[in-house]
């Protein structure tokens, strides 16, 4: 029997769509060669300087030399662009292998299928199964591609930058050359003290912001939603309403707005305070009044959204499961335990956990409301309130210290990831795919 199959892939193997050529799949052959022609141009033009870029970050920075008689500023390398290109040709060489094994295993596929007599489909055959059969797949493939350029892409840059001395003002192009350090940066973050104690209080404070953020959200909007659906509550649509207002509300007037409620000097709600003759409550300056005050500011602005979604929860459960509950003597507080927390943790749970992911990256609050402050000299470039995002904002667009700051993202990073990796495959649709 002619091996059509392992002859097709082996011509595959040699150039892309000789296979299908061999299948006498031609017009599919021509537009893989053409793909494959365009790739290897590409490849050959700008690998060479993408890689040489991304391997040594430029060799000569901007500099002043003189001609005929005037200095002139004579362009020179720039690391952050070369790494951002040899990063971008990574990316097309890893697209162009894919293409490349894709196409081998589609030679070999048609291949099999001409030994057993089998019928290859022509082109518009092929065309007809992908946009019926396999178009789901189709379609998923372009948003797959901006993924890889627009998610992928800054996560590999900023996993490069915590190798690098990238940083103001000795290390910042185009003035200065960037150099490859390997682990200094991570290395520096738990040894040098200054660096180390922030690090370790900001990301205690974080977690413990999130923690609380996340649950007192949750138990007022649980409470609230509870009261709401009460049967001798009247006007629940009024209620509904007014409590979704501090949601409606833009949140960056909202924070604004609190900010200077809570402004220590001439804030009304130290001056009502005054009033009843009690004593100015520093809310923003001192330390624990500012954790204190971005936990209670949370409250206000996060627990609408979920005492929307719990009542939409409450209203599918049952009313017959409340009512064999009475008849068997179980009191509102075991209805509650036994049928209500667990049936809304059902569904709820999940949210919970991305919510949680959610509050370790809530930037506006603690940005608009206390920019990290009150100060911590303490603290290198943070402050009492800062939590790891608002600190990498800081190391970045304040302080210039790219490189600490992709140490601090990519912390991040894994703990946003590991969180959603680990939520995802504990619900109930990733874990019943299979079924479909």
């Amino acid at each position: 029997m002619v091996q059509h199959r392992n002859k097709a892939a082996v011509l595959s193997m040699i150039y892309m769509g000789l296979g299908q050529l061999y299948n006498r799949q031609f017009f599919k052959g021509s537009v893989l060669m053409l793909f494959y022609t365009f790739a290897l141009a590409m490849i050959w033009t700008y690998a060479p300087r993408g890689l040489w870029g991304l391997v040594t970050l430029g060799e000569q920075a901007d500099r002043l030399e003189k001609v005929d008689g005037l200095m002139v500023n004579v362009r020179g390398d720039h690391s952050i662009f070369l790494m951002v290109q040899g990063i971008i040709i990574l990316l097309f060489i890893g697209l162009a292998l894919t293409m490349l094994i894709a196409n081998i295993r589609d030679a070999y596929r048609v291949g099999s299928q001409r030994e057993k007599g089998e019928h290859v489909n022509t082109f518009r055959q092929t065309l007809y199964h992908l946009m019926e059969e396999k178009f789901p797949y189709f379609a998923l493939s372009l948003p797959l591609i901006l993924v890889v350029f627009f998610t992928v892409m800054p996560v590999l840059f900023m996993i490069l930058l915590a190798f690098t001395n990238f940083s103001f003002p000795k290390y910042l192009p185009p003035a200065k050359l960037v150099d490859w350090t390997g682990f200094k940066s991570f290395l520096d973050m738990f040894r040098i003290q200054a660096w180390s104690s922030t690090f370790f209080g900001v990301t205690l404070w974080t977690i413990t912001w999130t923690i609380c953020a996340t649950l007192t959200t949750f138990v007022a909007g649980f409470g609230v939603a509870l009261l709401v659906q009460m049967k001798k509550i009247r006007f629940k649509g009024f209620w509904r309403t007014l409590y979704i207002i501090p949601y409606a509300i833009p949140q960056f007037i909202s924070l604004l707005i609190m900010r200077n409620m809570f402004n220590g000097q001439f804030g009304p709600i130290n001056n009502y305070l005054q009033y009843f003759g009690l004593g100015k409550v520093p809310w923003l300056t001192d330390p624990f009044w500012a954790k204190f005050t971005v936990i209670m500011v949370n409250i206000w602005i996060g627990f609408p959204i979920t005492m929307l979604m719990i009542i939409g929860l409450l209203s599918t459960i049952p009313e017959d499961l409340y009512e064999a509950a009475q008849i068997d003597g179980a009191s509102r507080f075991q209805q509650f335990k036994a049928i209500t927390f667990p049936s809304i943790m059902f569904a709820f749970g999940p949210l919970l956990v991305m919510a949680f992911a959610g509050n370790i990256n809530n930037f506006n609050l603690i940005f608009l409301l206390t920019n990290g402050g009150p100060a911590n000299s303490d603290y290198q470039l943070a402050g009492h309130t800062d939590i790891l995002i608002t600190w990498l904002y800081s190391l970045t667009l304040t302080n210039g210290k790219y490189n600490y700051a992709s140490v601090v993202g990519l912390f991040i990073f894994v703990i946003i990831a590991s969180l959603s990796i680990w939520n995802l495959r504990r619900t109930r649709a990733f874990r019943e795919e299979d079924m479909y």
